[in-house]
């Protein structure tokens, strides 16, 4: 019987505790706060134990480790490396869906040395984006071919028929992450030229994309593609680029958002005693009756601009007094969010994820677009929770058999990693579609 550490019991946790507790060689020990979640999750499965544990709490930490084969932490990136540590300590296998960074690439010598494999953004995107790349590119190299170009961009939206609200997208955790994640630079390379996006800029770059029978959606860019050129192998590319899909008129709305300073995370207790229509006032230095208007003209847009209609329907033009949060104009933002943006029982969300390549062979070009559109089960697993836990979940069963062989810090973009983990995904429905064609 093999032993595995779940550290965090989140909104994308229940397919990997499923998976996980339906292997009947694997004993699942989940450890989380609040720990009434992780209970709910096993649902007093015989080969699953909770505990309430504070993951900062070393001593209790430390017992747990030593008691599992391998961790799995679906908990926020800033807890990793601390973590990361405490496996070298034990030498315990660790497993991370969250995004490889300068301090945990760090730790990669001393990983190798104690024979320990740190493997990280094995979720979604990062995740199966990297798998699936991955395996087109080494089929191009079979071939005798060369990744010419490469855009791959992906997206968690709603579903179409549950695309309603204004702002085309829905949220089924707290939003602040996503509007924290538009202070982000981007860079990336495209026909040969680097572009460099500047944070306080992400979202005034952005265009449609044609995906399939969804239409246009659209891209901006997600992060630093180019740090990926390298993982990929895939020297001398013309254009490399990593985007993020949403409906069309979201990074308008976002840029005019950060614009009027809702990113700001100070505490201003006067915001606690006012109305939506005050705190709006307030932001843009303005006392008249004219709200709307006044607005329009601090942001340079016409009265009856579509960003205006978007952030009064959320209600940044009421006279309701603000609800009783953290008084942050990010945190009243998130709250308002949350009230009007949330999933209702029974919608579903959707992933998309579309890979296009160019690549020269021989004698000509060929296009290779690969689309992978999952949907979430109504009032069950959302795709996003499907697609983040359940390559997390494989990855996991595979190391703890011994199937890996990898050492160090990782991401996955090796075969004996992405050729099972695709495999398994395409028997729980979670598949590509692949188009080829000459150009």
């Amino acid at each position: 019987m093999k032993t595995v550490l779940l550290l965090g019991a989140g909104f994308v946790a229940r397919p990997l505790v499923r998976y996980l507790l339906d292997q009947k060689d694997i004993k699942l020990l989940v450890a989380s706060i609040p720990v009434q979640r992780a209970r709910e999750l096993v649902a007093g499965h015989p080969r699953g134990q909770v505990f309430e544990l504070n993951v900062n709490d070393e001593p209790a930490l430390t017992p747990l480790m030593q008691a599992a084969d391998l961790v799995v932490s679906l908990l926020p990136y800033k807890f990793h490396v601390s973590i990361a540590r405490l496996c070298l300590q034990h030498r315990k296998h660790l497993i991370t869906a969250s995004y490889l960074t300068r301090e945990m690439q760090a730790l990669d010598a001393e990983a190798r040395q104690k024979d320990v494999l740190l493997l990280n953004e094995t979720g979604l995107d990062p995740g199966i984006d990297h798998m699936s790349a991955m395996q087109i590119r080494d089929d191009v190299i079979r071939r005798g071919g060369r990744v010419v170009s490469f855009e791959s961009c992906c997206g968690g939206l709603p579903a179409p028929e549950a695309n309603d609200n204004p702002f085309g997208y829905k949220f089924s955790w707290s939003p602040r992450g996503v509007l924290l994640a538009g202070r982000n630079s981007a860079s990336y390379r495209k026909d040969g030229r680097l572009v460099n996006v500047a944070g306080e800029k992400l979202f005034q770059h952005h265009w449609l994309k044609k995906v399939g029978r969804l239409g246009d959606l659209e891209v901006y860019p997600n992060r630093h593609s180019l740090v990926y050129e390298q993982w990929y192998d895939m020297p001398g590319t013309e254009t490399f680029f990593r985007g993020t899909f949403r409906y069309p008129g979201w990074s308008e709305t976002i840029d005019k958002i950060i614009e009027l300073g809702f990113l700001c995370e100070e505490e201003n207790a006067s915001l606690s005693d006012m109305t939506y229509t005050e705190m709006m006032a307030t932001l843009i230095g303005k006392r008249g009756k004219a709200l709307r208007k006044d607005v329009a003209d601090y942001l340079h847009l016409p009265a009856d601009s579509p960003i205006l209609d978007r952030l009064q329907w959320l209600g940044l033009f009421s006279d309701e007094k603000i609800a009783k949060v953290r008084p942050t104009p990010i945190d009243i933002l998130t709250d308002l969010m949350l009230q009007k943006m949330s999933y209702r029982p029974g919608e579903r969300d959707m992933v998309v994820l579309q890979h296009d390549f160019i690549v020269q062979f021989a004698q000509q070009r060929e296009h290779i677009r690969s689309l992978l559109l999952d949907y979430g089960q109504p009032d069950g697993d959302s795709s996003m929770a499907r697609t983040v836990s359940l390559p997390t979940a494989i990855a996991a069963k595979l190391i703890v058999h011994d199937k890996v062989n990898l050492r160090g810090v990782q991401i996955p973009v090796d075969a004996e990693i992405y050729e099972p983990v695709l495999h398994e995904l395409e028997t729980l429905g979670i598949r590509f579609e692949e188009s080829r064609r000459a150009l």
